[in-house]
């Protein structure tokens, strides 16, 4: 049984050794106009080992890279076709969809299919039947922006087409393609996880491998309700991926958790989830103590009022030194308030959010090499219990337990931010997994080339990549 399906647009913005017992052949489609993209003529200079001299045919190499790295990495008898073209894809000046790629047919009940009435991305069903399931068409489809870069597209921030990772402050676009990808490969599940309508009313092998917590149920167990499945989908830590592989994975390669620890007054004692900032020095094992103070200043809006969002220079700064500041987001910068608090003496930040969330939440973004404090950012519910008892004393650090990006039993977090994110949520690991790992919803900048080590594999492993060895054959991928 085959489906067209919609789709998933994938949106990113700004241990296994994997020794394949037959690497996969990859054709690429090259599915732009003349011109446009991959055959776009502008005259470039070679960088970062990319030796293409135009920029379409620069985009082309790393995208042949990009495939040959998957190609090594997992194994199909059956040639795994993608198509690819650059077109324009949401942007504003401060972020942007960088590519959005899934499975363009879905099957089951084939032959060599793991599970009945569950379904398979072309690719994973042509290799597990060891038969095209759709001769000629395409298995994978994708789409990269175009405009990246370019004015009210994340401006100024272009995708890197060297092979070295060596992007700076671009995006690296072999990384890009090989997130992307990881979505054709079957790193997608194909229930709508905005209404939790299984696709066709079958499961699908990525789905069996999602756990809604607070139901106890797979979300393919007879007893689990569409409404169940999208409450686990905008509920958090409450969406966990339970394959065996990527738990075991994760026990031994996810760091510690960062926690804010409250102990007194009675009424906010206890552990909290916070977002970490990619400023400032990091949270470590050895907790930084002190009393959680409110940081004052004069209201920006409001003439002779005060706000507790450090956006001007404390009015409080006695109080503060030497003490946590706890902020409240809003109408300036992470790293604009972070200066504020320093400057007054504190020795760390908390941000309270100032919208609704689910833990955990999500980190401070900004850049300023002058801020020498630590920084997190807490849920707005959690902030309003913390300041209701004001001063606290508490601690921020490591858990020396609790992994991060995961539960107790290494079962990592899916990404099931509220409101849903269609594109985003559930078929992605959470940000908060540390280290960063490919799928989750961002592309972050420490991320390498080497899928050996990594999370994904770990996936691909548990929805059946490997589940039968195919005699050996070499690594190739062509471009059409």
């Amino acid at each position: 049984m085959k489906a067209l399906i919609s789709l998933l647009a994938s949106a990113v913005v700004a241990s296994l050794a994997a020794t394949a017992a037959s690497a996969a052949t990859f054709t690429i489609i090259n599915n732009d106009a003349a011109g446009v993209g991959f055959n776009d003529p502008t005259v470039v200079a070679p960088v970062g080992g990319n030796t293409g001299t135009t920029l379409g045919q620069q985009r082309l190499n790393v995208y042949a890279d990009a495939a040959a790295i998957w190609g090594a990495a997992l194994p199909s008898n059956v040639d795994i076709r993608v198509r690819a073209q650059w077109t324009a894809l949401t942007c504003t000046a401060t972020s942007a969809v960088l590519g959005s790629a899934g499975s363009n047919s879905i099957f089951r009940d084939f032959p060599g299919a793991e599970f009945p009435s569950t379904w398979y991305g072309g690719a994973l069903a042509d290799k597990l039947s060891n038969t095209d399931q759709d001769p000629g068409v395409h298995d994978i489809n994708a789409n990269f922006n175009i405009n990246l870069g370019n004015a009210g597209c994340l401006t100024g921030s272009f995708f890197y087409l060297g092979l070295d990772a060596n992007h700076g402050s671009n995006v690296d676009f072999e990384t890009v393609l090989l997130h992307e990808l990881g979505h054709g490969l079957g790193f997608q599940t194909y229930a709508n996880g905005a209404t939790g309508a299984l696709q066709g009313g079958f499961a699908d092998i990525f789905a069996r491998n999602l756990r809604d917590v607070a139901n106890a149920r797979q979300w393919t167990d007879a007893a689990e309700t569409n409404a169940n499945r999208a409450a686990s989908s905008i509920s958090g830590v409450g969406l966990i991926w339970t394959g065996t592989n990527t738990t075991n994975w994760a026990a031994t390669h996810l760091g510690k958790r960062p926690v804010l620890i409250i102990t007194a007054p009675a009424p906010a004692a206890g552990s909290y989830f916070v977002g970490t900032a990619s400023f400032g020095p990091a949270l470590t094992a050895v907790p930084l103590a002190g009393t959680i103070v409110a940081a004052i200043d004069p209201d920006e809006m409001v003439t002779g009022s005060t706000t507790t969002d450090a956006c001007s220079a404390l009015t409080n700064a006695a109080a503060i030194a030497g003490n946590i500041a706890l902020v409240d987001r809003g109408v300036c910068g992470f790293t604009v308030k972070a200066a504020n608090v320093q400057a007054a003496g504190a020795i760390a930040m908390i941000v309270a959010d100032n919208v609704a969330g689910v833990a955990p939440p999500p980190g401070l973004g900004g850049t300023d090499p002058s801020i020498t404090i630590p920084a997190v950012r807490i849920l707005q519910s959690d902030g309003v219990l913390i300041r209701a008892n004001l001063p606290a004393t508490g601690s921020l650090g490591l858990d020396p337990v609790l992994p991060a990006g995961a539960n107790l039993a290494n079962q990592m977090f899916m990404y099931a931010p509220n409101p849903f994110q269609s594109g985003s949520s559930v078929s992605h690991f959470d940000t908060s997994a540390t280290p960063n790992v490919l799928m989750e919803p961002a592309i972050n900048g420490d991320l390498t080339h080497n899928l050996s080590n990594e999370a994904t594999l770990q996936v691909m492993t548990d929805i059946g990549w490997f589940r039968t060895p195919l005699p050996v054959q070499l690594t190739t991928f062509s471009v059409d």
